[in-house]
């Protein structure tokens, strides 16, 4: 169950791609009929490395992860009621500004998978092209 994030944690850490993130070059990009349904069906086919977008609520802060590329994280529930971590660059994109436990958050990104309700990273833009630009979007504004 944590293998997976720790394999993702450690990709980080190593600098395996210009993010700081692990790299699927070219993520299929999964189409969002509502703003969850795509992490809700990579949750529920086990997938992972897919393009999602989604919305949910924060339910915690987690401190940064400053080894290598440093990350805000913090955990968000969807309407489904299924929890989903949120893994944000913040070496490529600005923090997101005064995020506090209850706020709204939209987010789009590359899904991971994990018994825990999966995680997303590549909230950011790739300056060199090569990956999906990904976002956090709050409080009307848009962090990539």
């Amino acid at each position: 169950m944590k293998r997976i994030y720790i394999a993702v944690i450690v990709a980080c850490s190593l600098g395996w791609a210009t993010c700081g993130c692990a790299v699927t070059p070219s993520a299929p990009v999964v189409s969002a009929v509502n703003l969850s349904s795509s992490v809700e069906n990579a949750f529920k086919d086990r997938k992972s490395n897919v393009q999602v977008e989604g919305a949910g609520k924060v339910i915690r802060l987690l401190p940064d992860d400053l080894e290598g590329s440093r990350h805000q994280r913090f955990i968000i529930r969807l309407a489904s009621g299924q929890t989903l971590l949120i893994v944000h660059n913040i070496d490529m994109a600005p923090r997101v500004v005064g995020l506090k436990k209850d706020d709204s958050v939209r987010f789009y990104g590359e899904y991971v998978w994990n018994e825990k309700g999966g995680m997303v990273h590549w909230t950011h833009h790739d300056p060199k092209g090569h990956h999906a630009a990904g976002w956090v979007k709050h409080n009307g504004r848009t962090y990539q």
